[in-house]
């Protein structure tokens, strides 16, 4: 075996362990909250069209680490259509990150503190409207 060789394995061994931590978490809170649907849709699009070059090269450690970053993306990609959740927004997406409230409560925009300006602005604007 030679060395590009090996470091083909090496490297494509090392960015799937870099990717299980995400997938993980993915699969156990389904909060992809932080992803855009835009950005998992590219890349999805991208992963395919990159296929047609990767999968032309002689099977090697690049066809198994394109294969990875493949159905990755594409387990992000319906896993954030499947979790989101409707009326929360453009990407349906609510949770405690975003909002300072717990995810799988419901939002209600007068209470929300994420809604509300600092204290530092509320009292500003306050002493504006005494003046």
């Amino acid at each position: 075996m030679d060395l590009a060789v090996l470091a083909g394995i090496l490297s494509t061994g090392l960015f799937a362990m870099s990717y299980l931590p995400m997938l993980v978490k993915a699969a156990r809170t389904r909060d992809l909250s932080s992803y855009s649907l835009g950005n998992l849709a590219i890349t999805n699009v991208g992963n395919a069209v990159h296929s047609v070059y990767v999968f032309s090269l002689p099977l090697g450690p690049i066809w198994f680490l394109h294969s990875f970053y493949l159905v990755a993306s594409a387990l992000m990609l319906v896993w954030f259509v499947r979790y989101r959740r409707p009326g929360n927004g453009p990407t349906g997406a609510t949770t405690g990150a975003t909002t300072g409230m717990t995810t799988g409560a419901t939002t209600d925009t007068a209470t929300d503190a994420s809604t509300s300006p600092p204290a530092e602005v509320a009292h500003r604007t306050d002493a504006a409207a005494v003046s």
